[in-house]
C-alpha cells in the first residue's frame, strides 16, 4: 500500500511539472523608447500641450490684470460699477477655467489627442506581445516598468527585445 501511495504522489508530481505555466517579462518603457513613432507622438503631444498651456495662462493673466486694475480703481467706483467690474472679472476667470478644463480635463482635448496618437502604437505593441505569447506558449506576461511589486526578474525571461524585433525595430 505504501508503494502505491508513493507511486501516486510521484505521478501527480510529474503530471504537475508537465503542465507548468510559462511566463515572461516585458519592459514597456524600454520598448516604447525604441519605437520612433512613439517618440514622435510624444513630441507632438508636448508641443500641443505647451501651446494650450500658454493660451490658458494668457487668459489667466488678463484676469489678473483686470483684478489689479479693479483694486486700484475700486475707491473711485460707484456700487453699480463695482458689481459690474466684479462680474466681468468672475466671467473672464470662469472662461479661463472652462478653457483649461476643455484642454486638460479628464475627457479634454489633450486626452483625446493622446488617445488618437498613442492607442495605435500601443495596440501594435500589444499585438506583437500577444503573437509572441501564442507562439511560445506563455500564459502570463508582466510589465516590469509599471509594476512596483517586481523586485527582481531574470534577464532570461525578458522578451522586450523579441517584441522590438517582431515590430521591426532591432536592438
Amino acid at each position: 500500500m505504501k508503494k502505491l501511495i508513493i507511486l501516486f504522489v510521484f505521478l501527480m508530481g510529474a503530471f504537475s511539472f508537465s503542465h507548468a505555466q510559462k511566463f515572461a517579462i516585458v519592459d514597456m518603457e524600454y520598448i516604447m523608447k525604441h519605437v520612433p513613432a512613439y517618440e514622435s507622438a510624444n513630441e507632438q503631444l508636448n508641443q500641443v500641450s505647451k501651446k494650450w498651456q500658454a493660451e490658458v495662462e494668457a487668459k489667466m493673466q488678463v484676469v489678473q490684470n483686470l483684478y489689479k486694475t479693479y483694486q486700484t480703481e475700486v475707491v473711485f467706483m460707484s456700487p453699480e460699477m463695482k458689481t459690474k467690474r466684479e462680474n466681468e472679472i468672475v466671467e473672464k476667470e470662469k472662461a479661463a477655467q472652462d478653457l483649461k478644463r476643455q484642454y486638460f480635463g479628464p475627457e479634454g482635448e489633450l486626452y483625446k489627442k493622446r488617445q488618437s496618437l498613442m492607442k495605435p502604437i500601443q495596440d501594435e505593441v500589444y499585438n506583437a506581445i500577444q503573437t509572441i505569447s501564442n507562439d511560445k506558449g506563455y500564459q502570463l506576461i508582466l510589465d516590469k516598468s509599471s509594476s512596483m511589486n517586481i523586485i527582481f526578474s531574470s534577464p532570461k525571461i525578458d522578451i522586450s527585445d523579441e517584441v522590438l524585433v517582431k515590430l521591426g525595430y532591432s536592438k
